[in-house]
């Protein structure tokens, strides 16, 4: 593998899961500087860390900041979307078809469907063309239709559905111009978020969005170009018998032992 210089992150999000990526990925030395963005005021500061505050369907605001990222002379290696929302004040999963609302579908679907497409046509154009690049947003495994054998939920799985084939897509069209980047949807595993926690039976059927997030990462680092297009590429899941967390991917990676920073040579050197 020949060496060449550190990648910036971006991060889409700033709740537990986006909060957990930013601040794990500034602690790597393979991380030059990473993007934290979020609707909210920024909440946490570092060194490396840039945070902007804007909505991710403002198409005018993400031209500006892709054209900020441009103009740091940074070289995008890795974007993850951790925007989702399960249930708000315009939303609740629905038990039944009798709950079904036009407006708490489209609520729905525009933060967990479209908001990622956005975000991708913008940062896409970003990543290097000829160097081992990565564009990913968290799914759920509830969006699988095969895996589906309780109902309900109808718009969080149809949106989660959807966005598995956005993904899909863009991985298709980006592999033509970009032959070494991938574009793939990542399952969080169930977390200790605002997100999960109406819907979790105990503590120890989740894990920490810092667990969650070093899983992500390690999945991240192990995939392969064939991977790109796929939507459980790698789960983070907890295991209560050992108290650590163990990753369901072609490698079938356990974290727990290793050491506590993840190389980010594989994703982002060549």
């Amino acid at each position: 593998m020949s060496e060449v210089t550190a990648r910036s992150a971006m991060i889409f999000g700033a709740g537990g899961i986006g909060r957990a990526l930013a601040e794990r990925l500034a602690q790597d030395p393979d991380v030059s500087q990473v993007w934290s963005i979020s609707r909210r005021p920024p909440e946490f500061h570092g060194p490396k860390i840039v945070s902007r505050q804007l909505d991710p369907t403002d198409e005018g605001a993400l031209s500006a900041l892709v054209d900020e990222v441009r103009a740091s002379g940074e070289t995008l290696g890795l974007a993850i979307v951790t925007n989702g929302v399960l249930q708000d004040a315009q939303s609740a999963p629905e038990k039944t078809w009798k709950a079904l609302n036009p407006t708490a579908l489209a609520h729905t679907f525009a933060v967990n469907t479209i908001l990622p497409a956005i975000v991708a046509k913008h940062v896409l154009p970003l990543l290097p063309r000829h160097e081992r690049c990565v564009f990913a947003a968290l799914s759920a495994r509830v969006g699988s239709i095969a895996d589906n054998r309780l109902g309900g939920w109808y718009g969080y799985r149809a949106s989660k559905a959807a966005l598995n084939q956005i993904l899909h897509t863009l991985a298709i069209e980006l592999a033509r111009t970009h032959p070494q980047a991938l574009c793939v949807a990542l399952h969080p595993g169930t977390v200790d978020t605002t997100l999960s926690a109406p819907f979790s039976t105990g503590e120890g059927h989740r894990l920490s969005p810092e667990a969650s997030a070093t899983a992500l990462l390690q999945v991240l680092a192990g995939l392969e170009v064939k991977d790109s297009g796929s939507s459980s590429p790698g789960t983070a899941r907890s295991s209560r018998s050992k108290g650590r967390v163990s990753i369901r991917s072609a490698g079938s990676l356990r974290l727990g032992e290793g050491p506590s920073r993840i190389n980010f040579r594989i994703p982002f050197h060549i």
